[in-house]
């Protein structure tokens, strides 16, 4: 699936957000567009209001953006691969495949093809729930339609078969022609505000800057080069190869930055345990996280509005951010906060501050971030056409390989990087950890529309708290009534790693057998039950399917 490293390894979308207007039918599967992200849920809603796109929504809650969807889509959580490859299955079948772009744009369809063959829409329904004919019209909804995009997000990665869904999706949308053209395309919404630019800058244990291998030797040559010194061509470890390392002690020191790992990570108490092992402890965040009360130092830090920069969005949007405000006293930028660190490192090379500079002072950091910038941009072909000058007039997408290119909306509309782009055959498995009699529901976790994340920020609005009901577990009514639960009742909730107590929510939004947890509230926090086994290939936990139960309050 090489011929997709853009999409795939990076997590960028493939097309822009302006796209979404004219959209025919678009597959939102593991995202709760308009809580999660609701200003492109929002233009969801506009394409279906202004354009007649139809909207499948493949969910096991019945999410608010299935009111305009014209078929929702309820499978059990774990089971989105067999779901896909059912859709493949029937696309193949009615012969809805896009024959001329497959043979003259894609590889290996045959094995693909072979993969999906007994994957039928009465197999997928024993497997996910959702009755075989809807399945059938979901995949001849998708390949009928001239422009069809898929929208994803947590709901299929965060799970041991989590590359596997997105190779799925994949071959979805190659099959049916739908990547390399507007309106389309295979479309990863990114969860925080430039956690694409922090992945295009190699936060990830495997690449150097634009997701150039570490362990190929002329990339790495080339950056030894650049950067004046000897590197590796080992991958590191990550997040949470990193988690097991702190344990046996071949982590000994962490520098944790903008990052809440003590409540995001699955299984809380195998992520305390880690940060309580480990023997120096770094937090550098702009509040004093459930993470930084456990530093040996907290190095606090500058909030976006109180730094110069640039930001990468989701549609791989590159933007400018300028300093609105100083920060408070003893704060400083990241960039600063580096610097100071990395002179005290290495003696060799020592970074000239301004005689009279404080902390909080953002006199350096203009010159500074703009130069490191054009350092990226000398690193990375893909930025190579951007600089501080043209971002003065909005934002460009990459790639933007010279000064005179515009930037790229869509990608892969002149071809895939490897020449063909190659269908990959999957095979379906399950989750890691299912129901059985002494944990019998399914739960799984997300977010709501008011919290963000683990609520560092959003949890000190009192606006955003007096608005949130807090936290709480959605439960089926068949289910509540079964165990003499009801709304608003306090409840106990156990999983093999640990046990919570919360408020009931009975509703029929979820099916019977199955919990739903919003994962920000410190006070009843999702992740001491969740499941830390992982991805093999990816390392990403399975947050999203553990075994669970429920029992009410005594």
């Amino acid at each position: 699936m090489t011929g997709l490293v853009t999409v795939l390894g990076s997590g960028a979308m493939s097309n822009d957000i302006a796209g979404i207007a004219g959209i025919d039918a678009m597959l939102v599967i593991g995202s709760n567009t308009t809580e999660t992200h609701p200003v492109i849920g929002l233009r969801m809603k506009q394409a279906v209001q202004n354009h007649g796109t139809k909207i499948i929504v493949a969910d096991p809650r019945r999410i608010n953006l299935t009111d305009q969807a014209c078929l929702w889509l309820s499978q059990k959580p774990g089971t989105d691969g067999a779901l896909i490859n059912a859709m493949c299955h029937v696309i193949i079948r009615d012969n809805l495949v896009d024959q001329e772009y497959v043979g003259e744009r894609t590889e290996n369809f045959e094995a693909c093809e072979d993969a999906v063959a007994d994957c039928t829409p009465e197999w997928a329904e024993k497997i996910t729930g959702v009755p075989a004919a809807d399945i059938e019209e979901a995949a001849k909804i998708y390949a009928k339609a001239e422009r069809a995009a898929i929208f994803y997000t947590m709901g299929i990665t965060q799970h041991t078969s989590g590359t596997d869904n997105v190779k799925s999706l994949a071959n979805l949308a190659l099959m049916t022609g739908n990547l390399g053209k507007s309106s389309a395309g295979l479309n990863p919404l990114r969860g925080q505000n430039n956690v694409q630019g922090a992945s295009d800058m190699a936060c990830a244990p495997t690449v150097f800057p634009g997701y150039q291998r570490v362990d190929n030797d002329t990339v790495r040559m080339r950056f030894e080069e650049l950067w004046g010194c000897n590197l590796s061509g080992k991958p590191g470890l990550t997040a949470t190869e990193m988690s097991r390392a702190m344990i046996d002690g071949s982590i000994e020191a962490m520098w944790v930055m903008g990052e809440n790992p003590v409540m995001s990570d699955p299984n809380m108490c195998h992520a305390r345990e880690a940060f309580s092992k480990v023997k120096f402890l770094v937090v550098q965040d702009i509040f004093l996280t459930e993470t930084a009360e456990i530093a040996d130092v907290v190095l606090p830090a500058a909030a976006y509005a109180e730094k110069e920069g640039t930001f990468t969005n989701t549609e791989r949007r590159v933007q400018r951010v300028r300093q609105a405000l100083l920060p408070p006293k003893d704060a400083c930028n990241d960039l600063v906060i580096i610097q100071a660190v990395s002179e005290r490192m290495n003696s060799d090379k020592k970074t000239t501050f301004p005689s009279d500079f404080q902390p909080g002072s953002a006199r350096m950091e203009v010159a500074e971030a703009e130069e490191i910038f054009n350092e990226i941009a000398g690193a990375w072909p893909a930025i190579a056409g951007i600089n501080y000058k043209r971002l003065e007039e909005g934002g460009i997408q990459w790639p933007c390989p010279d000064e005179d290119h515009p930037g790229t909306p869509v990608l892969f509309e002149n071809g895939f990087p490897r020449g063909l782009a190659s269908f990959t055959p999957i095979t379906w498995r399950d989750a890691e950890e299912l129901p059985d009699i002494e944990y019998p529901f399914v739960l799984t976790t997300g977010r709501v529309l008011y919290q963000y994340h683990t609520g560092t920020m959003t949890r000190r609005s009192q606006v955003i708290e007096s608005a949130d009901r807090g936290p709480i577990i959605e439960i089926n009514p068949d289910d509540a009534s079964r165990l003499q639960i009801k709304d608003g009742d306090r409840v106990n909730v156990a999983s093999r790693r640990g046990t919570i107590s919360l408020p009931a929510l009975v509703t029929d939004r979820i099916n019977p057998g199955i919990t739903f947890i919003p994962f920000h509230y410190k006070e009843a926090a999702a992740n001491l039950l969740t499941n830390d086994a992982c991805d093999p290939e990816c390392k990403i936990p399975e947050a999203k399917v553990c075994a669970v139960k429920v029992e009410k309050a005594i």
